[in-house]
């Protein structure tokens, strides 16, 4: 019996040694969440919170945005808490930043400190921390995309069944917020990559494992989307996911659509307008504010036929305008990057993810069960956040003072492209452990940047969409340090990493195993004779600019960005 508990011991003491910096470095982010959740009782608020929890408690899905997080929310239902909810989420975030250290120490051989370098923007930054303790979907789909990245990288060559899993985990991130549609195309493109004959192995051998890798993602992905699809259509009539899509890329398209440059049928041309373009308000006003033509439409606005005519509209307006289209795209694309927050788009937007002095309004109208609201009901009791100093004061002026600029997030960004381009530029035998490791760096790049243009694409920057971009970005970064990298040449070169591997499978190469019979992937085999894939024969083996822009409120000297005013959102003059 005091032979498991001291067996315990000694194997939590190796795992402290083996990560001491980043065990020194993940306490005080524990201490900073334990903080917000005393600070800020049970949770804080958005205005799409009540939406979710309102699908959460009636299990009727949003037609405007995927309520797979509804669905998280009613699982855990039962316990009637927003704090279960919450701490659950702190913990997601935790897991993300683990994940990249994990990733890039003990698979890729990234220094212990470079390692713990770029998880510091997820386990830090105020902005994220806020975000994992509003009722928001984010957080969920964060942790969802990073395992799915996770178990694919973890291998070097993943089998059939790591990317069935992950594949299915993409595939519920995408049911949670829609931007995860996208990322399967990236895992594609990985996939293809990692496979590519002639460049990492055998034509034959290569080709079987990358139909049977594409196929089992694809599949998996499938499984939670099309039963959510068939969920809803039972519920609206139709097979898919939102009746939004058109109407949130026609209010992407309305900051410049001309209909004098657009052939449109009759039946589209009351979503005209006879504003001139440099009048018009931002993107969301086209669907929040009467400044929208849609509202000539009878309610509700999210429902197939407007949808349909908004999405007509939207295309034919790309089509005949794509200049214009660009231009919006990588004008939104850009804020993600600016030192400065602006205060983006509006002010009571904007204050609603900060630490505030008071708990949001929970709108009233949807009593439900016996309560007021359906919050009110979720929790049995006063959904309203209970602030209490000074574990607020103290969490709020963490929050304006230490976060991640945009401008970091882009450099970031340019490291890890940095990364992958010399990667494949290097020259002598190392080459093709540099390109591997370049290759692996590609699919957090790639996610994290689509994370950030999508939106930009067919709606309009949010903030919040930057937060679950950057973990990505830091990962692909810290990959551009790994020893077989060029960053890592250099760090070793300069005595900031050891000249020599001390970690199992840094460097290995795609169908190599490092350590005989045991795998790279959790209940995968490398034993010689087992397949991995099948057919095949294992071988052996608020800001800087807000600190004093934004004393807690938010407006009160903030960087208000110019020209979103109120005045932005006055009625449609047509």
């Amino acid at each position: 019996m005091r032979v498991m508990p001291a067996a315990s011991w000694r194997a939590a003491a190796s795992l402290f040694g083996r990560n001491r910096l980043f065990a020194v470095a993940l306490v005080p982010a524990v201490l900073l969440r334990i903080d917000a959740e005393l600070g800020y009782r049970w949770q804080s608020w958005f205005n799409d919170s009540f939406n979710y929890v309102t699908s959460a408690v009636t299990l009727t899905l949003d037609p405007t945005r995927p309520s797979g997080y509804a669905v998280y929310l009613r699982v855990l239902e039962p316990f009637h808490s927003f704090a279960l909810v919450t701490i659950s989420q702190h913990l997601m975030g935790l897991l993300v930043a683990v994940m990249i250290y994990a990733l890039a120490r003990h698979r890729f051989g990234v220094p212990a400190w470079v390692a713990v370098l770029f998880s510091l923007p997820v386990l830090y930054d105020g902005f994220e921390i806020q975000l994992e303790h509003l009722i928001m979907a984010d957080t969920l789909f964060l942790f969802l995309a990073m395992a799915a990245v996770t178990l694919v990288l973890w291998s070097p060559r993943p089998s059939w069944r790591a990317c069935l899993l992950a594949g299915f985990l993409l595939g519920l991130s995408a049911v949670v917020r829609s931007t995860g549609l996208p990322l399967l195309a990236v895992f594609a493109v990985y996939l293809f990559i990692r496979f590519l004959p002639g460049v990492f192995g055998t034509a034959r051998r290569r080709w079987r494992g990358l139909v049977a890798a594409l196929a089992a993602c694809g599949v998996a992905f499938a499984v939670p989307v099309v039963a959510y699809e068939g969920w809803y259509d039972l519920q609206h009539g139709e097979f898919t996911m939102t009746d939004s899509t058109g109407v949130f890329l026609y209010s992407r398209v309305m900051t410049f659509a001309d209909c004098s440059r657009m052939q449109l049928p009759t039946e589209l041309l009351s979503l005209c307008t006879t504003v001139p373009p440099a009048r018009r308000p931002i993107s969301q006003a086209y669907i929040w504010t009467p400044a929208s033509p849609l509202d000539r439409f009878p309610a509700p606005k999210f429902s197939p036929l407007p949808n349909k005519l908004a999405e007509q509209f939207a295309i034919k307006a790309i089509e005949a305008q794509p200049a214009d289209y660009a231009r919006v795209v990588f004008d939104d694309t850009w804020r993600s990057f600016a030192w400065n927050r602006a205060v983006f788009p509006n002010g009571a937007t904007y204050n609603e993810y900060l630490f505030g002095y008071h708990s949001l309004d929970v709108p009233g109208g949807h009593r439900f069960g016996g309560y007021g609201s359906t919050a009110a009901y979720y929790v049995r009791g006063d959904p309203l956040t209970v602030v209490v100093n000074p574990f607020a004061t103290a969490i709020r002026l963490y929050e304006r003072y230490v976060w991640l600029p945009g401008t970091v997030y882009g450099l970031i960004l340019l490291i890890g492209l940095a990364g992958i381009v010399l990667a494949w530029l290097r020259p002598g035998t190392d080459k093709r452990a540099s390109v591997n490791t370049g290759v692996a760096a590609l699919l957090p790049w790639a996610c994290s940047l689509a994370l950030v243009v999508v939106p930009a694409a067919t709606a309009e920057f949010d903030y919040r969409y930057v937060l679950t971009a950057a973990p990505f970005a830091c990962l692909a970064a810290a990959l551009a340090f790994a020893r077989s990298a060029a960053g890592g040449r250099w760090l070793a070169r300069h005595g900031l990493a050891p000249g020599e591997s001390t970690v199992p499978g840094e460097n290995a190469v795609p169908g190599e195993s490092t350590v005989p019979g045991e795998s790279t992937v959790p209940g995968e085999s490398t034993v010689p004779g087992e397949s991995t894939v099948p057919g095949e024969s294992a071988p052996a083996g608020g800001a800087a600019g807000l600190a004093g822009g934004f004393p807690g409120g938010g407006l009160g000297g903030g960087t208000a960005d110019a020209g979103h005013d109120q005045r932005d959102f006055a009625p449609d003059a047509s």
